[in-house]
């Protein structure tokens, strides 16, 4: 008697992949995280080939696992994918000791984290569906939310 198999957390069509012990804080792979969230799957590769930080090439390497698993696994259109979600989380901490002058020590922490890339298959007119939504809200292309607050308060 085995248990019995756990159901797919995930829709049909998306597909993810996972990174652990990446050797940076999870701050700094937070802001490389966000840059990519939301948008298309050949997009964030380009900007991640070009992104300075070193930990770019570490999550560069998880969104094309999470590619390959939507078309090999899931049979999911490549053109049509995009980042959905990319959420960092911490995991352990290396201490370390500096020795410093007249005996004394002081401590060094070297963080890790996991990192975490669902990627999506965009529905056709989702993309049409979100852009007119937020027009019907007030906001132009290049309008944010601050601009939009601006022009409200200066009328």
């Amino acid at each position: 008697m085995s248990k019995p198999k756990t159901e797919r957390r995930l829709p049909d069509d998306a597909a993810q992949a996972k990174a652990s012990s990446l050797r940076t804080s999870a701050r700094k792979l937070n802001l490389v995280a966000a840059s990519i969230r939301g948008k298309n799957a050949g997009a964030a590769l380009t900007q991640l080939t070009f992104e300075k930080r070193r930990i770019a090439q570490d999550v560069k390497k998880v969104l094309q696992s999470a590619i390959a698993n939507a078309e090999n696994n899931h049979s999911l259109d490549v053109d049509k994918l995009y980042v959905a979600e990319a959420w960092v989380g911490r995991s352990f901490v290396m201490k370390r000791f500096h020795a410093r002058g007249r005996g004394k020590s002081a401590g060094i922490e070297k963080p890790f984290s996991n990192l975490t890339i669902i990627v999506r298959e965009r529905q056709e007119g989702e993309l049409e569906a979100k852009k007119a939504a937020r027009r019907a809200k007030g906001f132009s292309k290049k309008e944010t939310s601050k601009g939009a607050a601006k022009a409200v308060a200066g009328a």
